[in-house]
């Protein structure tokens, strides 16, 4: 049985608007892994720079949307 799944990309966002947004890779699990502590509330992430960016618990912009923090670090992303 072999899985077909594309490689995740050095720079990845989970909005559909963005133009980090790879439909494909969103087909399987993804595991975010930031200084060696899994993440599973990450909305963007870049290998290269090292960061990630997850959603604010209480603050909501404009929109009613959870505004984004960033967290800098040891990024590694991988299929679960």
């Amino acid at each position: 049985m072999s899985d077909n799944k594309p490689a995740l990309p050095d720079h990845l966002a989970a909005n559909p608007r963005s133009p980090h947004h790879v439909a494909e890779c969103f087909e399987h699990e993804i595991g975010i892994r930031v200084n060696g502590k899994v993440r599973t509330n990450v909305e963007e992430y870049c290998i290269s720079e090292g960061w990630v960016k997850i959603p604010s618990p209480k603050a909501k912009d404009r929109y009613g949307n959870p505004m984004l923090i960033t967290v800098k670090g040891t990024v590694e992303a991988f299929y679960a």
